[in-house]
């Protein structure tokens, strides 16, 4: 659970619709996530995932699938670059880009949706930019693939 300092930190959050992000912005993030995705420890399921989040001031943290041979303690790419910016106190989140190398679309788990809801403001919320190896690319809200998040605040 997050302390509350950090919760009211004096981060500036950017005013912008984090839904309009720019093709360069996304194309920019996307590299990101697929420049994280070599750094993956997967050697297990031998599928690896990398993630980006970026921050309302254009920061950007990258992340990168880690397996255990105890599976439950895998951790998602998208986890993990959001626990990075976190570490150092960045909760101001705009978007989240998820690369991998499947033919076919895929999207965040349960788990990494409630973890981004948990950064998402209500009036405009976090945008998951998803994409795969055949090229398809989609666009969404977390509010729209997580309608009815948890929250204790």
């Amino acid at each position: 659970m997050l302390n509350e300092e950090l919760l009211t930190a004096a981060i500036p959050i950017c005013d912008v619709d984090h839904f309009q992000l720019t093709a360069a912005l996304s194309e920019e993030l996307l590299a990101a996530a697929r420049a994280a995705q070599n750094f993956a420890y997967a050697p297990y399921s031998n599928f690896a995932v990398g993630a980006a989040v970026l921050l309302s001031d254009g920061t950007i943290y990258r992340g990168a699938n880690v397996e255990n041979a105890s599976f439950g303690l895998t951790v998602c790419a998208e986890r993990v670059a959001l626990f990075n910016a976190v570490s150092e106190g960045r909760i101001d989140i705009a978007a989240v880009a998820l690369v991998t190398s499947s033919q076919n679309l895929l999207k965040p788990c349960g788990a990494c949706r409630q973890v981004i809801a948990e950064f998402s403001q209500a009036d405009n919320p976090i945008v998951i930019v998803s994409t795969c190896a055949s090229g398809l690319t989609v666009t969404e809200k977390i509010s729209d693939l997580l309608p009815d998040s948890f929250t204790l605040i």
